[in-house]
């Protein structure tokens, strides 16, 4: 990515910077999933495009100062070990741009792109409580409420760092009136408000995944990554304390990464709903408020 060729373009600059991410090794998963994807990330970023406008602007120049930013973001990227996303303090789920730090955890739940007709099938009414366990960066929150016009929703979180980050994100989108955030460690804090529908992405990494997690996971805050043994610590917690928090007709949907098999063993008797996902139906179940446990 030489500064003194004038003839570069978006199209030629993510081109050569993907050859450099890719011979550094790196480890995706944090919005994106191969060097290809990642440097398109970084240089939109730094010629200040939007994501979904990059065809359009392929072939536009790329000016000096564009191009020392986006070697500055490639340096990084491949020095220090770390999502993007920290790099670009931007995270997208779907056409939802959040600001993410190190205070939380990349947005990258797959419940986000349910929150609409897929869970909408399984609701017997209007969703006018909501609740967002585990909240992070806010993100489930801010897309429920879009999702869900007429709604409330609450977005719970046990780190006050994060809960800070998602103040700023539910600012950002002009929804203060509509989500509350409280500490709270689970449902521990919370009023007796019963909810039409709760979602939560817990952390849900077990310890031996841990262990062997590369050096971009362990950038993220550790406290939302850790599910205990079995990856399934807070997800008991969840199950057990959903029932009571949910309406008549209420639904909970969770997320538990790779581990339906450790949750269908812990919980044999419980008649999970598997909900197809962009990344394969086993990461993400629903149950009704009558198939939780009493």
């Amino acid at each position: 990515m030489s500064r003194a060729n004038k003839t570069q373009t978006v199209r030629s600059v993510v081109a050569a910077a993907a050859r450099r991410l890719q011979a550094a090794g790196l480890t995706y998963g944090h919005g994106t999933f191969n060097a290809r994807e990642e440097a398109s990330w970084l240089v939109l970023h730094a010629c200040r495009i939007s994501p979904g406008d990059f065809k359009s602007h392929a072939g536009n120049p790329v000016s000096a100062a564009q191009l020392k930013r986006v070697e500055t973001l490639v340096g990084r990227r491949i020095g220090e070990r770390i999502p993007a996303a920290y790099l670009t303090h931007e995270a997208w789920l779907g056409e939802f741009r959040f600001y993410v730090d190190r205070r939380v955890i990349v947005p990258r739940s797959f419940i986000a792109e349910l929150l609409g007709e897929d869970i909408r099938a399984f609701l017997q009414g209007p969703v006018r409580h909501a609740l967002d366990l585990c909240t992070g960066s806010g993100c489930l929150a801010i897309v429920m409420a879009h999702a869900f016009a007429d709604a409330k929703v609450d977005a719970v979180d046990l780190s006050t760092a994060a809960l800070a980050v998602a103040k700023r994100n539910v600012s950002d989108y002009g929804l203060r009136q509509r989500v509350e955030l409280a500490r709270s460690d689970l449902f521990s804090s919370l009023t007796l408000r019963r909810y039409d529908l709760i979602v939560s992405n817990p952390p849900y990494v077990n310890a031996a995944a841990m262990g062997a997690l590369p050096d971009e996971y362990r950038a993220e805050p550790r406290m939302a990554l850790v599910g205990g043994p079995d990856g399934l610590e807070l997800v008991r917690r969840i199950l057990t304390g959903a029932r009571h928090r949910l309406k008549p007709k209420g639904v909970l949907v969770c997320e538990i990464g790779h581990n339906r098999r450790a949750l269908e063993r812990a919980f044999p008797k419980l008649p999970f709903t598997w909900l197809q996902t962009s990344g394969g139906n086993g990461l993400v179940f629903l149950l009704e408020k009558d198939q939780l446990p009493a």
